[in-house]
């Protein structure tokens, strides 16, 4: 099986956020179950808070004329990453919109292939979730994949983004020059020495892979700042 068809089937396996993420989340929400008869009636459970969706993309409020730079900080370190609001201006708008709304803050980095890429922004954790949404490819938008690259996952059909994306940890990611799938919407400006950090992290099963890929401990978006000039 060559690289360029393992690449597809790892980014791809989690990333049914389109098609059975929304599925899954309602049937968890919905599972949340009352107190315990045995429980004192005056003592509550303690509530998980819903994870936030929306019923269709965000309008656009980003100003293509400016420049977006989005600051991370994660429980492995801070980087920065550029973010191509000219040239993907409806997917820098969306990832700017969950950003605000602290949708990415907690999340983790479900998937992690050391010289391929690191991958979060799904609150399910699984590959599954969602923003509630999905957003247009805007491929062949002038830059391609290398290290560093961040670009948005989905599920290997048309306009099937929504919240998932990654980040190039290594050369293997340029293999996807073969067949861009995925829109490209920004690249690590600073602290490319984070990534290496996060993608280096011990893995194991957990993951619809071929290989292992989930972090054997959970490594986390603290926050994600947005950065307008």
């Amino acid at each position: 099986m060559t690289l360029q068809r393992i690449v597809l089937i790892i980014i791809t396996a989690s990333l049914a956020l389109a098609l059975a993420g929304c599925g899954a989340k309602e049937a968890d929400n919905n599972v949340q179950g009352g107190a315990s008869q045995a429980e004192d009636s005056t003592t509550k459970p303690e509530e998980t808070p819903p994870v936030k969706e929306w019923p269709e993309m965000p309008k656009m409020s980003i100003d293509t004329s400016k420049s977006y730079e989005a600051a991370f900080v994660t429980s492995m370190g801070e980087f920065k990453v550029e973010l191509f609001a000219k040239d993907a201006p409806q997917t820098v708008n969306s990832f700017v919109f969950l950003a605000r709304e602290k949708y990415f803050d907690g999340l983790k980095f479900h998937r992690v292939i050391r010289d391929f890429m690191i991958q979060s922004g799904d609150p399910q954790g699984n590959g599954m979730g969602g923003p509630g949404y999905n957003i247009p490819d805007e491929l062949n938008n002038g830059h391609t994949y290398e290290e560093g690259v961040v670009a948005m996952a989905n599920t290997s059909q048309p306009d099937s983004g929504g919240s998932q994306f990654f980040i190039g940890s290594g050369k293997d990611v340029e293999g996807l020059n073969n067949q861009p799938i995925y829109t490209i919407f920004g690249k690590v400006s600073e602290g490319m020495e984070t990534i290496k950090a996060i993608a280096s992290a011990p893995v194991g099963p957990g993951n619809s892979d071929m290989t292992d890929s989930k972090p054997v401990q959970d490594i986390t978006i603290t926050s994600i700042t947005i950065i307008e000039k």
